[in-house]
Order: C-alpha cells, then sequence, then structure tokens
C-alpha cells in the first residue's frame, strides 16, 4: 500500500507555472473574443497570475513572454512579482509574428533575418539576466509550406547554428528549452517537428541545453509518456508544456481531452525520478483560454495536474513491480488501473485545508470578489491579448 501522507508531501512541493498570455484575450485563427477584465499591462497579468497561487498553494511563478510582456525595468518587474507573492520564470520568445519571418526566422534564406532573430533571442537573455529566470523557451514556426521551398538541411545548419549562439551566452545557472511542433503555421515541414530533431540539437550542444514536451504538438495515437520516459532516462527532460487537444493543437485545459494520458505521462514523470526537484523538470502551463474565464481555466488546469499527480503518486510500486517481474500481464494493469481509478479528490482537499487553503479553489477564488473588482478597476486602455 501507498503511505497517503508520503504522497501528501510531495504534492506540497509541486510548482505548476502559469503564462502570462493565458490571462489576455485569446481565440483561433477565426476570432479572439474579449473578456472583461482582462489585463492591460504585464503587472495586471501578475496580479491575475498571484490569484491562481493564491488559491491553488502549487502555482508560485509565472512565464513572461517578450514583447507580449516587454517593460522598461525587467528586475522592477521580478520584484513587483515578488511583492505579490510569485516570480518571474520562463521567458519565452518571439520569432514568428514578424512580417519578416514569413520564410522563418533563424532558418531564413536572409542572412540579414536570422540576425534579426538571433538577437531577439540574446535580448530575452538578458531580460533572464534581469529578472532571476533560469529558463528561456525556444519554439520556432520555421518551416516551408511546399517541396523544394528551400533546402532541408541548409535549414537545419542554420537552426543548429542559431541554438549554438544562444546556448554560447547563457549563464551558468541558465538553460534553454527547446520546444517542438508537429506541424502549423508550416504544412509540408516544420524544422523542428518532433521530440528526435529537439533532442539530437540539444544533444550535440550539452548540459544546458533541454527538450520541452508540449502535450499538444504530436501526432494522434502518440505515445507522449514513452517520450518522457526516454527523454528523462537521458537526462534531456526540461519540462512541459501542458495543455489539452481533441485533433490539433488546442490550446485547451490540461487533462480536459485525455486525463487518463496525463496520469500515465505523470506516472513516467515519478517513475523515472522526474518529480524531484533536483532534477529541474519544469512543470509549466501554455494554455490560451478562449471561451472559459482566465483565472478559472488556470485553476482548474493547476487542479488537473494536481489530480493526475496524486494518482501517479499512488501507483503500489511494489505490486505493480511484482506483477511485472512475474509476467502477470493483467495483474500489472490491474495495479495501473487501480491507482488511476481511485477518486483524489478528497486526498486533495484534505493538503489544502493542511495547507491553509480553501478545499476547493474555484469556489474560493469565485467568492473572493477579486474577478469583480477587476472589472471595475480595469477600465479604459488596451486589453492584452495576442500581440498585446
Amino acid at each position: 500500500m501507498t503511505d497517503t501522507s508520503a504522497v501528501k508531501d510531495a504534492l506540497r512541493r509541486q510548482h505548476i507555472e502559469t503564462p502570462s498570455w493565458a490571462y489576455g484575450n485569446s481565440g483561433t485563427r477565426f476570432k479572439v473574443f474579449a473578456q472583461r477584465g482582462v489585463p492591460r499591462t504585464p503587472q495586471e497579468k501578475i496580479d491575475d497570475a498571484a490569484q491562481v497561487h493564491r488559491f491553488t498553494g502549487v502555482a508560485p511563478s509565472v512565464a513572461l513572454h517578450i514583447p507580449w510582456d516587454r517593460v522598461d525595468d525587467y528586475a522592477a518587474l521580478a520584484a513587483y512579482a515578488k511583492e505579490r507573492g510569485v516570480q518571474v520564470g520562463a521567458i519565452n520568445t518571439n520569432v514568428f509574428q514578424d512580417d519578416d519571418y514569413m520564410l522563418g526566422s533563424v532558418t531564413n534564406p536572409d542572412p540579414a533575418i536570422r540576425r534579426k532573430a538571433l538577437d531577439h533571442l540574446l535580448e530575452c537573455v538578458d531580460i533572464m539576466d534581469a529578472t532571476g529566470s533560469r529558463d528561456l523557451k525556444l519554439w520556432f514556426s520555421d518551416g516551408t509550406n511546399y517541396p523544394g521551398q528551400d533546402d532541408v538541411r541548409d535549414r537545419q545548419d542554420r537552426m543548429a547554428e542559431a541554438l549554438a549562439a544562444v546556448y554560447e551566452r547563457l549563464g551558468d545557472h541558465q538553460r534553454f528549452l527547446l520546444e517542438y511542433k508537429l506541424f502549423e503555421p508550416a504544412f509540408y515541414m516544420t524544422d523542428l517537428p518532433d521530440w528526435g530533431t529537439s533532442y539530437a540539437h540539444c544533444l550535440k550542444l550539452g548540459p544546458k541545453a533541454q527538450v520541452v514536451v508540449d502535450t499538444g504538438h504530436h501526432a494522434p495515437g502518440t505515445n507522449i509518456e514513452f517520450i518522457v520516459a526516454f527523454l528523462l532516462r537521458e537526462g534531456k527532460l526540461g519540462g512541459f508544456d501542458f495543455n489539452s487537444r481533441f485533433y490539433a493543437d488546442d490550446d485547451l485545459m490540461v487533462g480536459a481531452a485525455d486525463p487518463f494520458q496525463l496520469y500515465r505521462i505523470m506516472y513516467e514523470v515519478v517513475r523515472g525520478g522526474g518529480y524531484e526537484p533536483e532534477t529541474g523538470v519544469a512543470f509549466m502551463l501554455d494554455q490560451c483560454h478562449n471561451i472559459e474565464p482566465k483565472i478559472q481555466g488556470q485553476i482548474r488546469s493547476v487542479m488537473n495536474v494536481q489530480e493526475a499527480t496524486a494518482k501517479a503518486l499512488l501507483v503500489d510500486v511494489g505490486a505493480l513491480r511484482a506483477a511485472q517481474s512475474a509476467g502477470d500481464v493483467l495483474g500489472a494493469n490491474a495495479v495501473f488501473m487501480d491507482a488511476y481509478n481511485t477518486d483524489v479528490r478528497p486526498l486533495l482537499a484534505e493538503l489544502r485545508e493542511e495547507m491553509g487553503l480553501h478545499r476547493d479553489p474555484i469556489a474560493a477564488y469565485r467568492a473572493s470578489g477579486y474577478y469583480e473588482s477587476v472589472v471595475e478597476a480595469r477600465q479604459g486602455g488596451q486589453a492584452a491579448g495576442w500581440g498585446a
């Protein structure tokens, strides 16, 4: 049997980072739906992120996105976050929105555009120096739409050159997390389409280059937990971008489409030692809430990760190992499924009470009056959103 007190201790140490862009207006390529009370500044995004931590107790950092969160003084912004009980987390780059990047950023055939993109990446490391951030998140939309549009190998050489320059600029306690995505916006070939490509680039560079797994960036049916297990075994799993999807990269709340997949992923994280703080695996949300309330969407996402983690921690490892060693296929599966089918909500409610929190974070947030206060206060100005 699994010791529930040990499970609670592990859950108490959980750290789930929320993204600043989750609090702004967002939508699909067809429509961005504006909501009331949306932040207008990076400071107001931090205010909202602090509410998620206030009611969950396990979301003490917020990731920034540059230039969406550009300010004149990043050290002051980090101090502002600290005053509100959170800290600035990963710095996310943006080399996909300028017109110059239509044919790619760091893999663009034009060396001047490649230089522009690289300068932005290096600027983001400067920002990390000011905020004290450990992680630089790199995602590239670079790719081609048609066969023959550009040379595949040349583009890999350009990517490697840019990554090496960023790697060289990183400080001793900094690293970059290299993301991958199967398709979109490039539809024929993405320059970093899968975990293997990302892993190969990171392996060549060294320990400060790590792979980040976005749960929405795979082909349908991909065994993501295998990828997680492999990267953990190789010491190359830097973190997660948690979200959920039904068809493509839908940016839905994590666990919404397939909670069993999230459980399987978290089991491999626990099994591979990735849940221990010293491994440095970062658990981040990467979501844009199209129709649901922003803060509540983040709280629910944090709770979903908590539930999947609790179930993973409840797996009776001794019984599972015994069944596996005996070749007891059905017995091993039964042990694995028993943990998944456990209702962990009462355990998490107890844990929150022990942490001085409300048993139900959503209900507590709704009763706090915070949403009504920001709707009243955030009148006028430009609401934050894609590109703002």
